[in-house]
């Protein structure tokens, strides 16, 4: 569980930004539904990166793994080819075998929130059976980003709709 110190980086966001590729869309250029929790997976590997770890750090060197156990996903307005986004993501739940993760997508052209949702994942060992986190991994998770966040392209201020 946290403690009432750490619960203030729990509001704190991570943002990445992405662009809609036209595979990820339908006929109508609208983005297929699954692909946000794919977009989901990318926020939140990207806000691990951002705090000093990787996935692959969590699963090889430690023999730990974030198994999906559960998701969702409300869908607030559309997604189109080429629009881009910006995936916010942030802790949301923190226990010793569990963890809970929370998603905003924005469209980046007018600041509306498109999808919002979340996952939960349980710790594992390689054969499935349910772990406790590493030890230093929940301090990672709630600390404040050690690195530059998107060093590539610069994730545009947007105004709320």
């Amino acid at each position: 569980m946290m403690n009432p110190d750490e619960q203030e980086f729990q509001d704190e966001w991570h943002e990445s930004l992405l662009r809609v590729r036209y595979a990820e869309t339908d006929k109508m250029g609208v983005v297929y539904h699954a692909n946000y929790l794919i977009w989901f997976e990318i926020g939140r590997t990207e806000f691990c990166r951002a705090r000093g770890f990787s996935y692959r750090d969590l699963e090889e060197d430690e023999n730990a793994f974030l198994v999906v156990a559960e998701s969702y996903c409300r869908y607030k307005a559309p997604a189109y080819y080429d629009d881009e986004l910006i995936v916010r993501t942030h802790i949301t739940e923190l226990r010793r075998r569990s963890l809970r993760f929370g998603y905003e997508i924005v469209r980046v052209s007018d600041g509306v929130v498109i999808a919002e949702g979340e996952t939960g994942h349980v710790v594992t060992d390689a054969n499935g059976r349910v772990r406790t986190l590493p030890q230093g991994f929940a301090e990672l998770l709630l600390s404040p980003p050690v690195e530059p966040e998107n060093q590539g392209e610069q994730v545009p201020e947007i105004s709320p709709a």
